[in-house]
């Protein structure tokens, strides 16, 4: 027999969930550093892992073309790790996309150069790199399953919030650990082996992440369905494509928004600045640390603002924000330059749209399939758009020098409607992934769930 249930909101977080969270966050933190500190020092990897007698340009296309080769991993590794996850448990492949990272990134910091290896050192560090990738393709949706079904009624929204900041994170500690060791030691002393540094501290960081992540539960529903004997009986993959396609799609299109407030508002825009509208190297360094701190930031107050507000409710001033961000970044600020650092805010500030994604996908996927379907969507669409996005603006800006806000609008304008129109939204309650059903929300923030 049903019965409605009216379920407050609850005031706090349980030692327990700020454990959970704190340890999901710390790890993810960790491993987007060991995936992007390879492109702060790839021109010096270059030197060392290619012929010296190829042109400098040559060595470092090759080195970026390695970079590349991660994201390509994405989606086989996402996969692969999504299966075992949705079959074995969440647990398991949460720990051990940390260890997949971190035990590659040490290598790295310890594999000799061209000079000893001769061709078996670029081959080597593309495997090492490929790991990397099938890792961090299991990461990110994996961790938000994982928080996601640890967070209690009215949380879900916070616990995306807060690993997705974790994610942004990684990358301004990679910024900031570039800096340092560039201000600490000498550049010949850097270009010799100060550059492996980063590479061993973030491998021996990431074990321990690893190791700590040991001590985290397994999650309430992936337990409930074990007990109940409901995980997926057939390959989860293909559940996904015969009976979720329109989440799948949808799912790509809301990715496809976050790949461009990622890459073209935070990776591109010192590039872009430098190259289009003459700013300083330094000045875009700090525009480009404050947007990945605004981010970082505004991915958990948008996330706590989905469980306040609903997911729907969030879309459009998000969005928005996301809009007269780019634009500001790359049409306002070319002409006032003194105004970057706060329009560089307010452009990450509109990036906290990547924390939107992950609450609307873990709500589309049934939970014995959830893992495959937001893995498989959101790392196939990142590979994909992840990986023209750069080479798309480049062209566009050869016709108009604010296309990078045309584009980020353009996709932004996609992405609400993919958001909107997500399976899971009308009439769930914010936050509520582990019912399949539910009444609707009423308009006196409290949460109705359909219970036995």
């Amino acid at each position: 027999m049903s019965s409605t249930v009216v379920a407050q909101r609850p005031a706090g977080l349980s030692g327990r969930e700020l454990r959970t969270l704190a340890l999901a966050a710390l790890g993810g933190a960790l491993e987007f550093y060991d995936f992007v500190i390879f492109a702060y020092f790839a021109k010096i990897i270059a030197q060392h892992f290619f012929p010296a007698a190829q042109p400098d340009w040559l060595r470092q296309t090759e080195t970026f073309g390695l970079f590349g080769a991660g994201y390509l991993a994405r989606p086989l590794g996402g996969v692969i790790m999504a299966h075992f996850g949705d079959t074995l448990g969440r647990k398991k492949m949460f720990a051990f996309s940390v260890l997949l990272m971190a035990v590659p990134t040490l290598l790295m910091g310890l594999l000799p150069g061209f000079g000893m290896l001769g061709v078996g050192a670029p081959l080597a560090l593309l495997v090492l790199r490929m790991l990397q990738g099938a890792a961090i393709g299991g990461e990110a949706p994996g961790g938000w399953v994982f928080v996601a079904e640890h967070a209690g009624a009215g949380r879900i929204g916070l616990a995306c919030g807060l690993l997705t900041g974790g994610l942004t994170a990684g990358m301004l500690i990679g910024s900031l650990v570039a800096l340092a060791l560039n201000a600490a030691l000498p550049p010949a002393t850097v270009a010799d082996w100060g550059w492996r540094i980063p590479f061993l501290l973030g491998g021996v960081f990431g074990l321990i992440a690893m190791i700590l992540r040991r001590w985290l539960e397994e999650t309430p529903v992936f337990a409930e369905m074990h007990a109940r004997a409901e995980l997926a009986r057939r390959l989860p993959l293909a559940t996904i494509l015969g009976e979720h396609r329109l989440a799948v799609i949808l799912s790509m299109v809301a990715t496809w928004t976050l790949t461009a407030a990622i890459v073209v508002l935070l990776l591109m825009m010192p590039a872009l600045l430098q190259t289009l509208h003459g700013f300083s190297s330094s000045a875009t360094l700090y525009a480009s640390l404050v947007a990945t701190l605004a981010i970082t930031v505004g991915a958990v107050l948008v996330g706590a603002g989905t469980d306040r507000w609903g997911l729907r409710a969030m879309v459009s001033p998000v969005v928005g924000l996301l809009i007269v961000g780019a634009w500001g970044l790359y049409d306002v600020a070319p002409a006032h330059p003194g105004w970057l650092l706060p329009l560089a805010a307010l452009a990450g500030f509109g990036g906290s749209y990547v924390s939107l994604v992950p609450v609307a996908m873990v709500g589309a996927f049934p939970a014995p399939v959830r893992f495959s379907g937001l893995s498989f969507s959101y790392n196939l669409s990142y590979a994909v758009f992840g990986g023209l996005t750069p080479a798309f603006v480049s062209a566009l800006v050869t016709r108009s020098t604010v296309a990078p806000a045309l584009y980020v609008g353009g996709t932004a304008l996609a992405g609400a409607i993919a958001l909107w129109a997500m399976p899971g939204q009308g009439g769930i309650a914010p936050g509520d992934i582990t019912r399949d059903t539910a009444v609707p929300v009423p308009d006196d923030g409290t949460e109705h769930l359909s219970g036995a």
